[in-house]
């Protein structure tokens, strides 16, 4: 397997685990409205916002070796710690679908 094939794997793996845990914080969070869970899941994972901390596929990818290497719930660390941070003050910022708090 050649490095961009492991890098494309090992995103595949990232980006399940990602969904994963974009789903549970959300179900988690009980001011955003049911009829908008879809859109903030869409935003948290979509390549725009994971353009925020480089290429996308390997920030997929970073999060895929953490997974591999440490287990679900160090992935879940690193993405709380790293990404969830920024997503949250962009939503904050942002006026579209998923900013749930400003149209409060």
């Amino acid at each position: 397997m050649d490095e961009e094939q492991a890098k494309r794997t090992k995103a595949w793996v990232g980006d399940a685990v990602l969904a994963l845990f974009a789903r549970e914080w959300i179900l988690r969070q009980t001011d955003i409205p049911l009829g908008e869970r879809s859109a903030v899941f869409k935003a948290m994972t979509c390549n725009q916002f994971l353009s925020t901390f480089g290429q996308p596929t390997q920030v997929e990818a970073d999060i895929g070796v953490v997974y591999e290497t440490e287990g679900l719930q160090a992935a879940f660390d690193y993405m709380e710690e790293r990404l969830l941070p920024v997503f949250k003050k962009q939503r904050r910022n942002a006026k579209q679908p998923g900013n749930w708090k400003k149209r409060r």
